[in-house]
């Protein structure tokens, strides 16, 4: 009988634990550390846009929907690792084509290596006090620092194509799905 106990005991407590443990993994907030990976599930599609300006064409040619979609609900109140495709100003705004992408320590330095995603980029806004830093070779330390939202876009945009494919950001949305931070990796 002692035996049983104990395994009904144990049974109970890593029980508990897994419950736990599967909580937690969801629990990342807009200032989780610099070591939180992708939400590997949230797929976004060339035709969601998270902007509430007129819909333009998205970097791949193809025309996004306007108003709110299911990406803006998906990443409200969340932090998001992404390459971003493109970047432009307009009404007053600013606006950054997104897709998700997977981040990787460096083996050999302290950097980050990116993995690039696929499929097509969606359209998200930035709020008009969001912070930007920026990190090597996007910004001009290796460390981040603080840009205008302009001088990101003019930086960002005179990069040809095939280069921003190999830079990563981690993007916080506040809860109506704009981005309220923007944070370039660091990579060699």
């Amino acid at each position: 009988m002692r035996v049983a106990h104990r395994r009904t005991t144990t049974v109970r407590c890593l029980t508990a634990l897994t419950l736990g443990l599967l909580a937690l993994t969801g629990c990342g907030g807009p200032d989780a550390g610099p070591d939180d990976g992708p939400d590997h599930g949230q797929a976004a599609t060339a035709t969601e846009s998270v902007t509430s300006a007129p819909a333009t064409p998205s970097p791949d040619g193809t025309a996004p929907s306007a108003g709110p979609s299911a990406t803006a609900a998906r990443w409200a109140g969340t932090k998001q690792f992404v390459q971003i495709g493109d970047a432009r100003t307009g009404d007053g705004r600013t606006y950054l084509s997104v897709r998700p992408a997977e981040k990787k320590p460096h083996p050999q330095f302290e950097a980050w290596v990116i993995v690039p995603g696929e499929g097509p980029y969606t359209e998200v806004s930035m709020t008009e006090d969001a912070q930007v830093l920026l990190s090597v070779p996007l910004g001009d330390a290796k460390h981040p620092a603080a840009y205008a939202q302009e001088e990101f876009v003019g930086r960002l945009t005179a990069r040809p194509a095939s280069d921003r494919a190999l830079l990563g950001y981690d993007l916080s949305f506040d809860g109506r799905g704009r981005v309220t931070r923007v944070q370039s990796l660091y990579t060699p």
